[in-house]
Order: C-alpha cells, then structure tokens, then sequence
C-alpha cells in the first residue's frame, strides 16, 4: 500500500533584480547580473511506502526478511529501499525509517519533531447509516460486535464515525468501551424501495440517492485526508454499508411516476404500459453508472495515497429477495443488490482489501482481517521517475528468496497539483 508524506523542496535559482543603470567600462568594473533567462526549478520529494504481505508457498507469513531482499521498481525503474518496517503479530519490529532530505543551502530549518507514539495497527470504522435499513438494526449491531471482539484487540488504535443520524464521532483512543457506546447508538437509516419509489425524479434520477451517497463519500475522503499524516503504520479503513446504486429500480420508478402524474399514452411495450416522457430528461440517468465508477476511483485514489486499505462488510449477509410489503420486480431487485455489491467490491479491491459480502460467517472473514493487519512489511523510497509528469505510477515489488508469494498495490496515483514541476 502506498503513502506520500508531505515533504517537500523548492530549488530556487539566484534572485532576480533590477536592472543596473548602464556605466562606462574604464570607469566601474562590470558587475555580472544574475541571469534572467535562468530556470527555476521546483521539485517535491514523496516518500512513497508500500505495504507488502509475503508467504510462502503453504501459506504462512515469512517475518525473516532482510530490507536487502527486496527489490521495488516503480514503472520498471529501480528504486532504493530508504526504509523499512517489519510488524509481526501487531507488534513493530526492525524499523528502518528514511533519512531527511539534505537542506538546502542558505536555509536553516528547525530541527524535526520526534514522532508520536502510534499503535502498531491503526482502525478507522465506518458506519454508512444513510445506506443502512432500519430493519436490519439488530444485525447492524451484531456484526459491530463481533468487529469489536474479533478484530480490535487491547493496544489498537481506532476511530467510529457515521454519515448520518446514528451521529457517532469517536476520535483515534485506545479506550475499548467506546466500541460498546458506538454500537448502542447505531441505527439504519437507509431508504426502502418504495421510499425511493415515492421520491420525485431530477435530472439524474432520484436526487435523495446522489446526496445520501455524496454525503457518505464526502465523509469518507475526509477521513483519509485526514489519515495520510499517519505514516508506517498500517491503516485499516472498516466500511460497514450496503453499498451504492445512482439508478435503482428505473421500470418501477417509470411505473410509479406514470400512476401519480397518469401521463400514459395508449400503447404497450413487452406488456408494460409506456410514458409520455421526454427523452432529453433521461440523460442524466443514462450515465448513472459512469457517474458512480467516477466517484467510486476518487476515493480508491485517495486511500492509495494515503497508504489506507477498505475493507468492507455488508451486513445483509446473504441476499434474498425484497420484503413482501415491497411493489418491486425480483429482476430489478438482484440488478440493485448486484450493483450495490459490486460498488463494494471496488473499493475494497482497488485498495487491497476485502470485501464481505453475500456471506453470513462474519468471524471468520474478520478473523481474516485479522490477520491481514497484523503481519505485513512496509517499504518506502524516494521516486527517482524519469517521467515527472506522469500521474498514475506502477508499482512492482521483489523479493531474493525463491518460492515467495507477494501482496501488495500495484500502481498510486498523484494528485493533479503533486507532479514535479519545471518551469
């Protein structure tokens, strides 16, 4: 996994004057100005650390590496190895962290503020109420508990916050009894399909659903803005919600906006009566799916920068069908529970993580966080890209002893104001 520390240089160039009023040689020897076609150069150095889980080939953690074993390239360029951090068992060992950049010349800076103690495992839970149903409370709470039993142990570090009623905003503690204040006040709060059936349709569909997922998200990259100061520990991002879908149920809410306006026409399509409804207000829903891919990579994005791995759970477990008191077509339902599984399925793969869903053995997947957060490498280096423009990075980590199976993110991407810059 992969973090960028703020450290950054500006290499000035001599400072540019005014220009000199012209003199006669045989009376002032000349004085050379600066140049003023000399370039200045700025450039950022990032420490980009990447976590890297090694077994071997019977599945076992190997917690004997050397910093000398590994090899890491970044789009095919070697890198070195500047440091080196080896947790085994939630407990830090062998750590090797970079030296600072040299000064730069003619500036004198403070001298460097000695890091705070961390926990060897760093948790941030996420409770999406906004796309949670009130009705699943009871099984909400019970797979918080089992979090709280199976996954935070005595010495983790962690946070719970929610997107919404629940209001639950606990800071970074140690304090485990704050798990139990958290899982009382947690309360479903999401929308049931006839609610979304009921709402009035915008340009983009229901505009309840884009501000409830833009809520939840927005939430969600704070948090790992927040989290990049945190830096060689490994950060567990636990994302309790049932998913995202920007288009659910659109024959339904067809049918729905037909019977309460009665704009129908005569005429039938597959059986289904059809409405008089102008194409050019369907736009907006039509990239729907492009939409929510959009927003789902911003925050994959920023949890690779931040050096933060999703794990999420949807605590519906095993799906069935709508409840029986729901006007829903089964055929739409499996299309809204697929794409809100698949919502979640991309934010934990594209940071490294898992996703639990449609399961109902929740101790045993959170046993296999579990381990996840406990035995890892972390190795960083300073780019050396010979690309400075270039955004999207790939990643490539070696290891010297044969018969390894490696873990790790492949690729990182830079903010648009990160790249090095000449000018």
């Amino acid at each position: 996994m992969l973090y960028l520390s703020a450290v950054a240089l500006t290499a000035l160039g001599g400072a540019v004057g005014a220009q000199a009023p012209a003199t006669p040689p045989a009376q002032t020897p000349a004085v050379q100005q600066p140049d003023q076609s000399r370039e200045v150069i700025r450039r950022r150095l990032d420490v980009v650390t990447t976590d890297v889980i090694v077994r071997d080939n019977r599945g076992q953690f190997v917690a004997d590496l050397k910093k000398e074993e590994f090899e890491v390239y970044e789009d095919g360029v070697p890198q070195e190895v500047v440091s080196f951090v080896l947790t085994h068992g939630g407990r830090v060992y062998n750590q090797t962290l970079p030296a600072p950049p040299p000064p730069m010349e003619g500036i004198v800076l403070p001298p460097s503020r000695p890091a705070n103690d961390a926990a060897g495992r760093i948790f941030v839970i996420f409770v999406d109420d906004l796309h949670l149903d009130f009705r699943n409370t009871g099984r909400i709470r019970s797979v918080f508990k089992q979090i709280a039993t199976e996954l935070i142990h005595e010495g983790d570090m962690f946070a719970v916050v929610s997107s919404g009623p629940s209001s639950i905003e606990i800071p970074l503690t140690y304090d485990r009894r704050r798990l139990d204040e958290a899982m009382k006040k947690i309360t479903g709060a999401g929308l049931k399909p006839s609610e979304i059936l009921d709402q009035p349709d915008g340009a983009q569909g229901p505009p309840e659903i884009r501000y409830r997922a833009h809520t939840a998200m927005s939430t969600v990259y704070d948090m790992l803005k927040g989290l990049e100061q945190v830096a060689f520990r490994r950060k567990a991002f636990i994302y309790i919600s049932n998913g995202y879908d920007f288009n659910p149920f659109l024959d339904s809410r067809k049918r729905a906006l037909s019977e309460r306006y009665g704009r129908l026409i005569r005429g039938e399509e597959d059986g289904v009566e059809t409405q008089d409804t102008n194409p050019f207000e369907l736009q907006g829903n039509r990239f729907a799916e492009a939409d929510l891919v959009a927003e789902l990579a911003e925050l994959t994005r920023q949890a690779n920068r931040a050096n933060v791995t999703l794990y999420t759970i949807d605590p519906r477990g095993l799906v069935g069908g709508p409840d029986l008191d729901e006007k829903i077509d089964m055929t739409e339902w499996q299309n809204y529970v697929t794409s809100s599984q698949n919502s979640l399925r991309t934010l934990a793969e594209l940071t490294g993580g898992i996703a639990v869903i449609n399961q109902n053995d929740f101790r045993k997947a959170l046993q296999r966080i579990d381990a996840e957060t406990s035995d890892y490498y972390i190795v960083g280096f300073y780019s050396n890209n010979p690309d400075p423009t270039k955004r999207r990075r790939n990643i490539e980590v070696r290891v010297k002893r044969p018969g390894m199976n490696l873990f790790y993110k492949t690729s990182y991407t830079l903010r648009p104001g990160e790249r090095q810059q000449t000018k």
